[in-house]
């Protein structure tokens, strides 16, 4: 099973507030999703990552899509990753 970091839209019409998921990459966009991982509202730019949960899906192999790649470098998430991978070696 592919395991994909992605944005799920929740809110209504014109005010849009998304979710970030761990999916499987063959579900659709919104559908199920396999864990919760924080909440993105653009309107106000405001991001909720829980770094913990992130990071052990990105330890397991998840790939983030390329917008949940800039809002996690926002947060420092990624930076984290980069640095335990170093600390494995």
């Amino acid at each position: 099973m592919a395991v994909r970091i992605r944005l799920t839209r929740m809110g209504s019409r014109s005010k849009p507030v998304y979710r970030i998921v761990a999916s499987d990459s063959r579900r659709p966009r919104d559908g199920q999703y396999i864990e919760l991982i924080g909440t993105y509202n653009p309107s106000i730019d405001e991001v909720n990552v829980n770094e913990e949960v992130a990071l052990k899906w990105l330890k397991l192999g998840a790939l983030p899509t390329d917008t949940v790649k800039n809002l996690f470098s926002q947060k420092g998430v990624m930076a984290k990753f980069r640095n335990s991978k170093k600390d494995n070696k």
